[in-house]
């Protein structure tokens, strides 16, 4: 079985010249000879700014870009022709479409409703701070630029949990919607915050059965459309679990597929949330390893005074791999962001090995460190500040390695703080496979490491480029490989 291997196709900031969904089309066929077999794409439908957006203030799932609406035809991405020209190009090389499902808000309402609420204290949504008054509130969607087509579902204050924003007032709070569902907010995963409900814009309001119905008429309607083979769950520990179980089932049972499904719950410190997590979903989807991504921050950060031998401890794909998708940053930790956690960039080839040449998890590749990305936005202090975030010069190299190397029994050596190691033995029907691994957060190291007798008398060379030295396979299966000071070296057959 080939290896899956993940790739984020965007990060916030994508500004080039070169419109996203046509830079996938004319990519499509180099991500399918690096390996990459699964895309992720960012959010598809028109936001509250058109053609500004990133996606995730989403305005109306049913405009892919189609429609006159938010002072733009086109989204940040492209057409609705464009998008569908990207996805039968990635289709086309056999590569999965991941499509991004924002359910926790919508933003730019199209009319003013008076609104029953309560104000909360923001530090503790459980606690309200007023009783029940009127405000008027933008949440009332008609979307005039569609008329109708597609779906004709009005979402108003019945709809949503909570708001931001009194116009009447010109009032900024968190505001409870006091409807006929309930007077508080729903049970989601999250206690930050006393409960987590609400993050921001209109909230929605699951426990309404026409909002859930409408949900689910959506995501037929979009996978007839698209036919993605998988989807990337936005925000999931402000949605109550019982309404994403319900929508991945429809789902599943409606197509008769079994979609690949990856769910971002954001969580650094508390593997056992994320555990916790799986546990409500009864292993209906994958979640992001949050945990190891801020075990690499850390690393990065402490040099050699970090642990090597601690990089998989407390971390989702050390006990759940089968269902951990791991990267090393993504658009919510990229410099600027409001979770703010980018890898240094000298650990970046260290940690891209951790995650794509081992046996577990399922690797996402970030798109700023295939293709680089330049760009600039205010920083904690409200000044401009200029970003360049370099593409890591080995990565295609090291996908390769995992698509054409990275299989088969797995030993792991991670037994010194700086320098630690594995192989993996390969399979007997894929030549050339099989491959040692050996890093340092310090001086340069060696490992003495056990990769199988079926390659005795092989020569190993390093596919990084960083030691030049070849390495011969003793009739025992065994060997010394190398590594530079701060580095990765990765070991394939020389003939591969």
């Amino acid at each position: 079985m080939v290896n899956q291997t993940l790739i984020q196709y965007f990060h916030w900031y994508y500004q080039d010249e070169q419109k996203l969904w046509q830079k996938v089309s004319s990519e499509a066929a180099r991500l399918g000879d690096l390996g990459i077999n699964r895309v992720w794409l960012p959010p598809a439908y028109k936001s509250t700014e058109g053609a500004n957006s990133v996606g995730y203030d989403c305005y109306d799932l049913f405009d892919l870009g189609e429609f006159d609406q938010k002072n733009s035809i086109p989204t940040k991405y492209g057409t609705k022709e464009e998008y569908l020209q990207a996805v039968n190009a990635l289709h086309d090389q056999d590569i999965m479409v991941v499509a991004d499902i924002v359910f926790n808000h919508k933003a730019g309402a199209d009319e003013l409703e008076k609104v029953p609420v309560r104000r909360v204290n923001p530090d503790n949504r459980n606690e309200y701070t007023s009783d029940v008054f009127e405000i008027e509130a933008w949440t009332k969607f008609t979307f005039p630029g569609r008329k109708g087509q597609y779906s004709e579902f009005i979402w108003d204050k019945s709809c949503f949990t909570g708001i931001d924003w009194a116009e009447d007032l010109q009032e900024s709070a968190i505001f409870s919607i006091q409807n006929e569902y309930g007077d508080g907010w729903e049970d989601v995963p999250s206690d930050e915050n006393g409960n987590y409900d609400y993050l921001m814009y209109n909230d929605i309001e699951f426990r309404n059965p026409a909002v859930r119905d409408e949900l689910k008429r959506w995501g037929e309607w979009y996978y007839e459309t698209i036919k993605m083979g998988g989807f990337r769950l936005d925000a999931v520990k402000h949605i109550p679990v019982r309404y994403l179980n319900e929508w991945l089932d429809h789902m599943r049972n409606k197509f008769d597929r079994d979609f690949f499904i990856v769910a971002e719950n954001w969580i650094l410190d508390d593997v056992e949330k994320l555990k916790t997590y799986i546990d409500q979903t009864q292993g209906r989807m994958q979640l992001f390893d949050s945990t190891l991504h801020h075990n690499f921050f850390l690393a990065a950060a402490q040099g050699h005074e970090y642990d090597m031998t601690q990089i998989f401890e407390n971390t989702l794909v050390q006990t759940n791999p089968e269902l951990t998708v791991t990267f090393v940053d993504n658009h919510d930790s990229q410099p600027l962001q409001s979770l703010e956690g980018y890898v240094d960039f000298w650990f970046r080839p260290l940690a891209y090995s951790l995650i794509l040449l081992r046996e577990q998890g399922v690797p996402c590749i970030f798109y700023a460190d295939l293709y680089g990305a330049k760009y600039v936005d205010k920083d904690k202090e409200g000044n401009d500040a200029d970003v360049e975030l370099i593409g890591m010069d080995g990565l295609p190299g090291m996908i390769k390695v995992r698509k054409t190397a990275s299989y088969g029994f797995q030993r792991d050596y991670f037994d010194h703080p700086n320098c630690i190691g594995w192989t993996r033995e390969g399979e007997d029907d894929m030549e050339n496979s099989g491959l040692a691994v050996v890093l340092s957060n310090s001086e340069e190291g060696s490992k003495n490491m056990e990769i199988g007798k079926g390659h005795a008398g092989k020569v190993f060379i390093d596919s990084m480029g960083n030691r030049q030295e070849e390495v011969t396979i003793n009739e025992e299966g065994w060997a010394e490989f190398f590594c530079a000071a701060g580095s990765v070296s990765v070991w394939i057959v020389k003939t591969a």
